[in-house]
């Protein structure tokens, strides 16, 4: 079956950050889960396994990839070393971990200094990116002639996989793309909702 309309909504409920018990937000302590699993299985990857197995170079990569954190050797490093003395459970745990190398002036800004490493750890412990990519090629097998296609991100890597999704398609001649520049939040809705102020709309139409 093909079908004529397809939107994806990158975004995260507020009810997920703040009461899901995972650990998703650090405005509360709580085990440092971050999985969006809904049974959490033996094997399942988690992002207390994330910091406190994983090597400094690949929490660096992840910190730095995902959360494009300018600070992420520093938070990897002292991961890895606060994690041999005691493991870190909870998302108070990372928290006093990160604050340790959060140079005093980026500690009170905007955004909270913890933000960044968060926000990776929960991309790594869902593989999100590549769940996005999936997405797109199989939502494009679905989509019938003429039919569009909408995603709204919120993180500039899940923007670029979707500019690049469409490019590529427009250059096949299998896509036009009827969003010549990514379609933001309105000035009134970011007033009502702050965290539509980083969303990003894209639509391109199959064509082939």
């Amino acid at each position: 079956d093909f079908v004529d309309k397809i939107l994806l909504d990158l975004g995260l409920s507020s009810d997920q950050l703040e009461n899901s018990g995972r650990g998703f937000s650090f405005q509360k302590n709580e085990p440092l889960l971050m999985t969006f699993k809904r049974d959490i299985g033996v094997g399942d990857l988690t992002a207390m396994d994330i910091v406190n197995n994983w090597a400094e170079d690949s929490l660096k990569a992840i910190i730095g990839g995902f959360g494009e954190e300018r600070f992420a050797g520093r938070i990897a490093r002292i991961i890895v070393e606060q994690r041999q003395q005691r493991r870190i459970e909870t998302t108070q745990d990372l928290v006093e971990v990160i604050r340790k190398v959060i140079p005093a002036k980026f500690q009170h800004g905007r955004t909270h200094f913890a933000t960044k490493t968060f926000q990776a750890l929960r991309m790594a412990t869902n593989n999100e990116l590549e769940s996005l990519q999936e997405f797109l090629r199989d939502g494009f097998q679905y989509l019938s002639k003429g039919g569009r296609m909408a995603i709204i991100s919120f993180h500039s890597l899940e923007d670029r996989i979707v500019k690049k999704f469409f490019k590529e398609k427009k250059m096949s001649g299998e896509m036009i793309i009827i969003t010549k520049k990514p379609i933001g939040a309105s000035k009134e809705e970011v007033e009502v909702n702050k965290r539509s102020r980083s969303a990003k709309l894209r639509i391109a139409e199959k064509i082939k």
